[in-house]
């Protein structure tokens, strides 16, 4: 092969095209064979023409021939040069504006190029354009499509103070407008939608429910309106953001979002279930890649829950499946890459394998621009180096940059409240109490104002631990059974285990010998419970995830032609 890189250029460019056209067309086609050889052309840098030609010619096959329709989107996507593409959008843009339907379907195009760049500066400024033009025409509906679609960049970006005002202005659009039903139904779901992220953001699981409550309600409505299929009169308006059964979809996502932050995991759960049995219906017939982003969504919640509740096992061949997902797709690999390696890390402590989940961690900080990620994780690798008892000085430089009293990172209430569990938890450890009760009464205080009922749980048995050693029973007491109570609600496997043997030691000081036998049977069950979750999920082949640091994931995947083949052999 390299020897046919010194003869003319087109030689070794006609040999590949010749061999892989002949794989192609072999009776059975040798699938694999073809692909090698079309990728076989990037190694000799061709020009720009040839390499979108052969873009376009692996995503053709790759679509027709395998079920890899991700991997096939991504190099459709490449094939369409969007450096050529960008001045030619613009230029289409200029001479379009007296058809609106044109002039505003391309500027939302050129919007999406540079929300694909990451450049969202521009992609909001050209939605601006948009939002205005619409005006102009006389188009409320397409209007509120661009004012939400930049109102949902905006967020991404955290310019908050942005995003208020233009929520405002949306939410009277959306009200005002008569129109198709449908369509304004789905203007008030994208709406809603973007109010309840919002919310789950900045952690206020409880002040959100009143939103999440409408959007409900909302997509009830839609579900039962039928398409009517009389265009609008106005050309501009000829416009959809999702197909009902995308929204229906979506509305299930951000209620397991809310229900996991929550600690509703039963409920968490149950909607799980229920999005995941309907995209895999929708995935028969669409191919749509907002679908995978739904999925792995939807998993990397369920995953944390299943961490929670005790099972381990299960969460870790979902990870796996997250993996698999993302193999499929360079670009939901490069979306999810940070939010896969801090699932892993996770599964790592529950595992009690500290020193993968400090390389899991560290390498997700170093995969996030995402603030809010970014202080999860912190958050996290801080435990870790906690548990670890000898990590001072690592762990007092991740303390300063998220120090719950002053310069808090993020505006996240959650994360905040979780920042002074883990300064509790370390005074704990050095045997500060009094400063750990400060801290953790802290914590308690923010829990309770926004329903966050895994840290309060979490906050009362450590404070009934402190109270235990301190030799005040009673207060102990106080804190551990009400902990108990909520864990068992929640259900928080670990907290159930740590309550449990603090209510055995704490009845048999207090010489009550039934209730420390009855909660020493209880530890003795969780225990086992954990143990035999543990040996399973340690036994599984997809533990050896645990050491993965670098490049994609290892996972394999199965071709609709010929054996199964792992992604990196394609490539």
């Amino acid at each position: 092969m390299m020897a046919a890189g010194t003869e003319a250029p087109d030689s070794w460019y006609l040999a590949l095209l010749g061999f892989a056209e002949h794989f192609r067309t072999s009776s059975p086609p040798k699938i694999r064979l073809c692909v090698h050889c079309l990728q076989a052309v990037f190694q000799f840098k061709p020009p720009q023409r040839v390499e979108a030609r052969t873009h376009l010619q692996l995503g053709s096959v790759l679509y027709h021939h395998t079920k890899n329709s991700e991997l096939a989107r991504t190099h459709l996507e490449k094939a369409n040069l969007v450096d050529s593409a960008k001045p030619l959008l613009r230029k289409a843009i200029q001479i379009s504006q007296q058809t609106p339907y044109w002039h505003c379907r391309l500027l939302f195009q050129l919007a999406q190029l540079h929300t694909l760049e990451k450049d969202l500066v521009s992609a909001c400024d050209l939605l601006g354009v948009g939002a205005e033009y619409a005006r102009v025409v006389g188009s409320e509906y397409t209007r509120a499509l661009f004012l939400l679609s930049k109102g949902m960049l905006l967020l991404m970006e955290r310019k908050l103070q942005e995003v208020h005002p233009l929520l405002t202005l949306c939410g009277q659009i959306v009200e005002t407008w008569q129109g198709n039903p449908i369509q304004k139904e789905s203007l008030r779901v994208f709406f809603l939608v973007l109010q309840v992220t919002h919310y789950l953001d900045a952690g206020q699981v409880k002040s959100v429910k009143p939103c999440l409550k409408q959007l409900q309600q909302c997509i009830q409505t839609i579900s039962t309106l039928h398409d009517d299929e009389i265009l609008p009169s106005n050309s501009a308006d000829l416009f959809h953001w999702l197909p009902k059964e995308h929204m229906c979809v979506l509305v299930y996502l951000v209620t397991v979002m809310h229900s996991m932050q929550a600690g509703y995991l039963e409920k968490a759960q149950k909607y799980t279930d229920k999005a995941l049995m309907q995209l895999e219906k929708l995935k028969m017939l669409d191919c749509s890649p907002i679908l995978s982003s739904f999925q792995v969504i939807l998993l990397e919640h369920i995953i944390m829950c299943r961490l929670v509740t005790g099972h381990k096992a299960t969460a870790l061949q979902e990870i796996s499946q997250v993996c698999q997902l993302c193999q499929q797709s360079p670009r939901l690999f490069s979306n999810h890459a940070a939010q896969l390696h801090t699932l892993l890390g996770l599964y790592c402590i529950s595992v009690n394998c500290m020193d993968n989940a400090e390389a899991q961690f560290t390498t997700a900080l170093r995969l996030t621009s995402h603030q809010e990620l970014w202080t999860f994780i912190v958050t996290n690798l801080a435990s870790v180096y906690i548990r670890e008892g000898n990590r001072h000085q690592e762990l007092y430089s991740l303390l300063e940059r998220i120090n719950p009293d002053q310069n808090f990172p993020v505006s996240s209430h959650c994360l905040r409240a979780a920042a002074f569990y883990i300064r509790g938890l370390l005074s704990f450890f050095q045997g500060r109490y009094n400063e750990a009760k400060r801290f953790l009464r802290e914590t308690l205080k923010m829990s309770n104002a926004e329903d966050l009922n895994r840290l309060t749980a979490c906050s009362l048995v450590l404070l009934g631990h402190i109270f235990y050693v301190l030799g005040n029973h009673r207060e102990s007491n106080n804190m551990v059974v009400p902990a108990m109570q909520l864990a068992s609600k929640i259900p928080d496997m670990s907290v159930q285990l740590w309550s449990s043997a603090l209510l055995k030691d704490l009845n048999k000081a207090c010489g009550n010998s039934m209730d420390a036998h009855e909660a020493a049977q209880m530890h003795q069950n969780f225990s086992q419970q954990l143990l035999q979750d543990h040996i399973a999920a340690c036994s599984l082949p997809e533990h050896n995830l645990i050491s993965w640091t670098e490049g994609p994931p290892p996972v394999q995947i199965q071709a609709q032609n010929g054996p199964t083949t792992s992604l990196a052999s394609l490539l």
